[in-house]
């Protein structure tokens, strides 16, 4: 079953990755407001239904147990497709493959939202790019990277932080060493795939400059997606509101703001010296520089971060996954 459009634009057209709290979310914000994009807030499924193989046949073929799977993840509701929608373009043959499957429910979530192309945010498919190519090739990949020591700050500060974080198996050691680990890993993984992948279909962005020059920067994305820029993506916050989990009151959406996170003030020497122990060669390949100079000056600490970094690996791998050749 044919999606009918070319590879040129087919869905989905884009994925937005990166570490979280790294402002993928506002990155998501601004690029939905465009005219001809729609990008759905975390999808997670994706990848993960191509390597579980349930609801497919061993080759990767689409059967009818599908549908059920995908309507009972968490987040799939977010792209608004019912059941009647997944059966009808399930075919009774098992003839489609899951690429072009789940490009048909991109085609059908970006149709009714009135736009072309569909896309997606979730930040831990910076580790999945290369599946996620190998699903669709023509995909495009935004990664947005931040400050590791402002997304310690965010991450510590977020109800998530320790299951987002913990998976690795080393928060109760240290949750800001894991977190700078976890930052290191994610950018680390993002920007190898994104060499392999190649700048037809990668694209990097700092946070600090989108929230600081955002007309400039999404103009650059707009050229890397090959869309016309549009104003809305900087003013996507107008007239926008949400309810707040477990509360009443409403919080309004904020325009791009540097500096709501400031890691010299909320961090003390201690905790960004460990940080930067544990990402400073990444961190300066990143532009960010550095504030200690404690891995030159401090055995003890070096050692310290180095067990953790161990843990942490090993935990990688036991999952299954390799870890990245900076890492």
């Amino acid at each position: 079953m044919p999606t009918g459009k070319s590879t040129v634009d087919a869905n989905p057209y884009l994925f937005v990755v990166g570490a979280a709290r790294s402002g993928t979310t506002l990155l998501q914000r601004m690029l939905d407001a465009h005219h001809d994009l729609a990008v759905v807030n975390e999808t997670y499924w994706v990848p993960r239904k191509y390597r579980e193989r349930n609801g497919l046949t061993r080759t990767g073929l689409v059967t009818p147990a599908l549908v059920d799977l995908l309507l009972e993840s968490p987040k799939f509701d977010r792209m608004g497709i019912s059941r009647e929608d997944l059966v009808r373009l399930v075919p009774t043959d098992s003839s489609v493959q899951y690429g072009p499957y789940v490009s048909q429910l991109f085609d059908l979530f970006a149709s009714r939202r009135g736009k072309r192309l569909a896309g997606d945010k979730t930040p831990g498919y910076v580790r999945r790019m290369g599946q996620l190519h190998e699903l669709f090739p023509a995909a495009k990949f935004v990664h947005i990277i931040r400050d590791p020591r402002d997304v310690c700050v965010s991450m510590l500060d977020w109800e998530n932080g320790e299951s987002t974080v913990g998976q690795f198996g080393t928060w109760a050691d240290d949750p800001v060493v894991s977190t700078a680990l976890y930052w290191r890993l994610s950018v680390c993984r993002g920007r190898q795939d994104g060499a392999s992948i190649g700048p037809a279909r990668y694209f990097e962005l700092r946070y600090e400059e989108l929230v600081s020059r955002p007309e400039d920067v999404l103009t650059g994305v707009c050229r890397f997606l090959g869309v016309p820029y549009d104003a809305q993506m900087v003013r996507f916050y107008e007239g926008k509101t949400r309810i707040k989990a477990g509360r009443s009151t409403k919080a309004q959406w904020l325009p791009p703001t540097p500096g709501i996170r400031n890691w010299a003030l909320d961090l003390d020497r201690g905790d960004v010296e460990r940080i930067e122990v544990a990402t400073g060669d990444l961190m300066l390949l990143c532009g960010y520089d550095r504030e200690t100079c404690a891995d030159d000056e401090d055995g003890a600490l070096r050692s310290r971060v180095a067990a953790i970094k161990q843990t942490f690996a090993h935990e990688v791998v036991g999952s299954g996954k390799s870890l990245p050749s900076l890492w």
